[in-house]
């Protein structure tokens, strides 16, 4: 137990945040509930969708952000599946951090989670945590003493990141922020989110595939998610998005999110204290989505940037997972084998962060592990067979457990497989029921060197 004086701000990633329409929630996943979810989504898509030229603003539609996730969480053709955010915030509350208590004798809080509305454009949502941080940060300095002084620290978890470093360059953040602390933050956007703007949601959900490929291409944060890095296969070498044509989108919406970037790297460039605060922990070692190539009207993504295998957390590719000036080798960043839905949620993830708020070094992992590339697909259709790819990265011949787990946290499928080297073990469950799944793969025990990785497959019907 610490006794924390700084204010700590938690901030989850798209779709991260429940979501209300006009008093009833719309977006909620509760445990064993994501397909449900999805549906009673599916029903409000067409309230939810925004309209043309809405910028940087609110819609006024009645659509208001109510907490974090708890559970996993996932729209098929948005981002990625993501696990809730209470072993987070478990872990926070375990070192002093509490959340404000609506009541008059209540001593004031130090733990803030902000949801937000994940379909509005981030410079929005940056400008939105002035009204709610400042005032919760007074109150605690209120307390006067040691909490006089207190300052910020961000805990962001995907695109939560982009929101707080808009807020801390653009919206005056930076003269009360300590640090920011991100977790697989997309600091130059991901090339999933480019195959998904382009090719829509997947095309075997049925009738709801088109209000939600419309509802995607609506939203202001999935372009602000674009590659600001050239990423694009051409005759000449890789273009950036605003070099090339793409089929269905925007051309001033491209414009727009790769500005986004612009921006944020030309105010921290010109702040160099951003740096000295800026505390990256990123995913490594997963196939992950870094280029493409338009094929017709559709775009094709591939794990290689010109020949080489660059690898990410399965979401946010390595060369993308840093500022500009930070490079893919720095030892600013904190690396840690697992996947962009579970990296919150990490073991080691969690130490790292501790030792950043703590100010103490704490031994996240023992010396010696061996990462695995995990790779399994974000989205089947029921009666389609779960392929699980394996590759261990050390040449050896590791013995490891892969465990298939429903949302009710109830064991489905368990095996165990050798995967060596660069030589991939594809195990194959099938007659999996609808529903939200976890693939958790690590060592056989507790003394194996195997870095444990998390994966989600939701199963559609």
């Amino acid at each position: 137990m610490t006794n924390p004086t700084d204010f700590v701000v938690v901030l989850p990633g798209i779709l991260g945040s429940t979501l209300r329409h006009r008093g009833k929630l719309v977006w909620a996943p509760s445990a064993g509930s994501a397909l449900r979810a999805i549906r009673t989504f599916g029903r409000s898509i067409r309230d939810l969708q925004l309209p043309d030229g809405l910028g940087d603003e609110h819609p006024g539609d009645g659509v208001e952000p109510v907490g974090l996730m708890p559970d996993l969480h996932v729209l098929p053709g948005i981002w990625t599946p993501i696990k809730g955010y209470d072993r987070l915030l478990t872990r926070l509350r375990a070192l002093g951090y509490r959340e404000s208590v609506d009541h008059p004798d209540a001593p004031p809080g130090n733990l803030l989670p902000i949801a937000y509305d994940w379909r509005l454009s981030n410079r929005y949502n940056g400008r939105r945590l002035s009204c709610l941080i400042e005032p919760a940060l007074e109150r605690w300095r209120g307390q006067g003493g040691a909490y006089a002084d207190a300052m910020v620290t961000f805990v962001c978890h995907s695109m939560g990141g982009l929101i707080a470093r808009w807020y801390i360059e653009y919206c005056r953040g930076a003269e009360t922020t300590h640090k920011l602390i991100t977790i697989g933050t997309p600091y130059r956007g991901s090339a999933k989110a480019l195959g998904q703007l382009v090719n829509g949601s997947h095309k075997g959900i049925g009738g709801f595939s088109v209000s939600l490929t419309d509802l995607i291409r609506s939203m202001p944060s999935m372009y602000q998610l674009l590659p600001e890095y050239a990423c694009l296969e051409n005759p000449d070498g890789l273009a950036k998005t605003t070099e090339t044509a793409l089929p269905e989108l925007a051309t001033a919406k491209i414009d727009d999110g790769m500005r986004f970037h612009t921006q944020l790297a030309e105010a921290e460039i010109g702040r160099p204290a951003s740096l000295t605060t800026t505390h990256a922990i990123i995913g490594i070692h997963q196939p992950t989505a870094t280029t493409a190539r338009l094929s017709g009207s559709r775009i094709e993504l591939m794990d290689t940037y010109r020949t080489d295998e660059l690898h990410g957390d399965a979401t946010v590719p390595i060369v993308a997972a840093s500022r500009p000036d930070v490079p893919m080798n720095s030892p600013l960043l904190r690396r840690v084998p697992d996947q962009h839905g579970n990296l919150h949620r990490n073991t080691a993830v969690l130490d790292e962060i501790h030792g950043i708020l703590t100010a103490s070094r704490i031994a996240i992992r023992a010396p010696r592990t061996t990462a695995l590339h995990v790779g399994t697909p974000d989205l089947l259709l029921a009666g389609e067979p779960l392929p699980i790819h394996v590759a261990t990265t050390d040449g050896f011949a590791h013995v490891i457990r892969i465990t298939v787990s429903d949302e009710n946290h109830k064991v489905v499928d368990a095996r165990v497989t050798r995967p060596r080297g660069s030589t991939t073990t594809t195990t194959l469950v099938n007659d999996l029921p609808p529903g939200a799944y976890t693939i958790d793969v690590a060592g056989l025990t507790p003394s194996s060197p195997i870095a444990p990785v998390s994966s989600n497959t939701l199963i559609w019907s």
